[in-house]
């Protein structure tokens, strides 16, 4: 029941801000789409761009939609509205908290992810979305969200989550296998970003639109990422920390 409490709080709020939440979740993935894969007539692994660019943006919308609808809300809630106090006093168990917020984040990514699949279909590429995919980006999501709720524990004014976005996330959303290969940059670096949760993704994704297969081991690095990120937030509430 206190999953589906938070689940439900989600939607209420995803009703009261629906437009301005798609809008959102529009603006930059089409402007890269229309910037880069239409404005930048070119070819990347033998195909157009634009074919290259689309599993990339849908895959960084994914991240962004999910981080931002979880890391912000939750440190205005934890530091200006004390709502960890009435968490820690009432009936629902503390788990159940952390996977709610961590599921609504995810949905919320999923949805932004979806409207820029329908916004690609009418172009005609041929590129193959089909539940794996889904399930590959739901997965992502829920990366995201999860890191989401550790950094809103981790910040300490309401400035700081800005200030983590610009430094990981946005540096995230250019570099790991989105705009381009991974397998250009120097070794070192080239391993670093690949095994970041976003790079597997865009791999996966980006495979299997054009046919290929997905990576096991790719899903297994986001079970990882999602397993410590969670970890660390049950570790934050039950023991009390920066509440």
């Amino acid at each position: 029941m206190g999953i589906i409490t938070i689940l439900w709080e989600k939607w209420t709020e995803f009703k009261r801000d629906f437009y301005k939440i798609t809008l959102a979740a529009m603006v930059a993935p089409l402007m890269y789409l229309i910037v880069f894969g239409l404005g930048i007539q070119t070819t990347s692994h033998g195909e157009p761009y634009l074919y290259y660019l689309i599993p990339g943006v849908v895959s960084l919308t994914t991240m962004n939609g999910s981080f931002n609808a979880i890391a912000q809300n939750l440190n205005v809630q934890r530091l200006y509205e004390k709502a960890f106090d009435q968490v820690m006093i009432s009936p629902t168990p503390l788990w159940q908290f952390i996977l709610g917020q961590i599921l609504g984040g995810t949905l919320r990514g999923l949805y932004a992810g979806s409207i820029i699949l329908l916004l690609t279909f009418p172009i005609g590429t041929g590129l193959i979305f089909n539940g794996l995919s889904l399930f590959i980006l739901f997965l992502n999501g829920a990366v995201f969200s999860s890191l989401g709720v550790v950094v809103s524990f981790l910040a300490k004014n309401h400035a700081d989550v800005p200030r983590f976005s610009n430094y990981i996330i946005m540096p995230m959303a250019y570099m790991c296998n989105t705009f381009f290969s991974t397998e250009k940059m120097p070794h070192g670096l080239r391993e670093a970003v690949g095994a970041l949760p976003l790079s597997q993704t865009s791999n996966m994704i980006r495979s299997i639109a054009s046919g290929g297969e997905y990576s096991l081991s790719g899903i297994l690095i986001l079970f990882l990422y999602l397993t410590v990120f969670t970890g660390i937030s049950f570790w934050f509430l039950y023991k009390k920390k920066n509440l």
